[in-house]
């Protein structure tokens, strides 16, 4: 498969420049969607891009791991995902358009911000009813005086460039068109995603599935973090608050981390949820 080339990006500027899901997708994201088939041939997005509050998310670490398991293949990736790191969504998608055999994307839910970007990867691209994408520019939490405001402004540009030609690739619009959309934050559906050129056709209903055991706690750590990046709260103190939350190793809120004894996780996310929008 032939890779579509990303504008480079400045080395320098990825130490100082961190990327978090937008609030609005981690709000409308309902993680109990997932695709009804289990294939061999498949890889699952079902959770934040880069770092989530389990531990660490969906990278391009895991993804070229799934991929060697694959190997000489087709592959279908199915996603439902609030978005994330844009530098592992700019990896994990180099690294499907790489890959030497057809790749299929499923969008079985929602697909945005890095996920949207993960999503053009895919050699056909199908989309669930209610499934949305959501492509927007970079969007990052930057604290200082006015100059660190312009520094930060001109760090991300690059990458909203990079976004805009990836989209324009796939779609066939020009990519002032496609920035357009960014800056307006565009939510596109099912039907106008084929109509524009983002996704190729639909998924019937039959393929889609709620998986109810996953729904309630993520759903819940999904407005909490929401709410706290919202009021402004940095990545290091999110990271913190939700790594007292959980057991573990010391210090970590590992993948196979569970509530504290005694402790209703629910009703503890609710309490803080409930305390952030108080402030």
């Amino acid at each position: 498969m032939s890779l579509i080339k990303l504008p480079e990006i400045n080395a320098s500027a990825i130490s100082r420049v961190r990327f978090d899901a937008r609030p609005d997708a981690l709000e409308r994201w309902q993680p109990d969607i997932r695709s009804a088939a289990s294939e061999d041939a498949s890889i699952s997005i079902y959770d934040t891009i880069g770092w989530s509050w389990e531990g660490d998310g969906v990278t391009a670490k895991r993804i070229s791991a799934a991929l060697r398991a694959i190997g000489d293949r087709d592959v279908t990736v199915n996603v439902n995902s609030p978005g994330g790191d844009f530098f592992e969504g700019v990896a994990i998608y180099n690294l499907l358009r790489a890959h030497p055999h057809k790749v299929t994307v499923q969008v079985m839910g929602l697909a945005a911000s890095a996920a949207s970007v993960i999503a053009m990867a895919g050699d056909e691209i199908l989309m669930g009813d209610g499934a949305f994408l959501m492509i927007h520019n970079a969007w990052a939490i930057a604290i200082g005086n006015r100059h660190d405001m312009a520094a930060a402004s001109a760090q991300l540009a690059p990458f909203d460039a990079a976004m805009a030609d990836v989209y324009a690739a796939r779609s066939g619009m020009t990519s002032e068109q496609t920035a357009a959309l960014m800056d307006k934050e565009t939510w596109i559906n099912a039907s106008q995603a084929v109509e524009d050129g983002f996704a190729t056709g639909l998924i019937e209903d039959s393929q889609i599935t709620h998986d109810t055991n996953s729904q309630g706690q993520k759903k819940y750590l999904a407005l909490v973090e929401a709410s706290m990046a919202k009021a402004g709260h940095s990545r290091s103190m999110r990271r913190n608050v939700f790594k007292n939350l959980f057991s573990g190793k010391p210090g970590a809120a590992g993948k196979d981390a569970t509530p504290r004894a005694g402790t209703d996780i629910a009703a503890q996310l609710q309490h803080l949820l409930n305390t952030i929008k108080g402030n």
